[in-house]
């Protein structure tokens, strides 16, 4: 078996960031002038000011994940690098107990993003190919059912 290498896509992660500041920047200023025009436009101005915030917070944090498994080795590698840290995990084939599918999302709009959970033997739960990372093929549940299985080949 090879290495699986994978790679989230932050130029993705940067575009939901900027779309975010562009949304409530064009919220707060259009419903700045809330004091005359009631509850609605204090929500407008509100919810401008929250995706600005989520924006710039999402701008700042942005970065790359790797994902590296490797059966020679019998671990999985997460390598998580942003614009203040660089951090690496890795995780022992032996300390995986099992291997779930989250999604993020609701069905009903098509906007779902799946991702895998490794349940690991100190019962933590750790997600691989995080949602919020626009991994390719993560909004499909045929790919990931394929990664979990990929996985699972991997683990025996």
């Amino acid at each position: 078996m090879d290495v699986w290498t994978s790679q989230g896509n932050p130029r993705q992660q940067m575009a939901a960031a900027l779309a975010c500041i562009v949304i409530g920047v064009v919220l707060a200023i259009g419903f700045r002038d809330f004091g005359n025009s009631g509850a609605n436009a204090f929500a407008g101005f509100l919810l401008g000011l929250l995706l600005l915030v989520i924006g710039v917070a999402g701008f700042l944090v942005c970065g790359e994940q790797t994902v590296i498994v490797d059966p020679r080795t019998r671990q999985v590698t997460i390598e998580d690098t942003n614009r203040f840290h660089s951090k690496k995990r890795l995780i022992s084939f032996s300390d995986i107990t099992g291997i779930h599918i989250g999604y993020l999302g609701k069905r009903s709009t098509y906007v779902t993003r799946y991702y895998l959970i490794l349940k690991l033997r100190n019962g933590e739960n750790y997600t691989l190919f995080a949602p919020g990372r626009f991994y390719e093929g993560s909004s499909d549940r045929a790919v990931v059912m394929g990664w979990k299985k990929r996985l699972e080949d991997y683990l025996k």
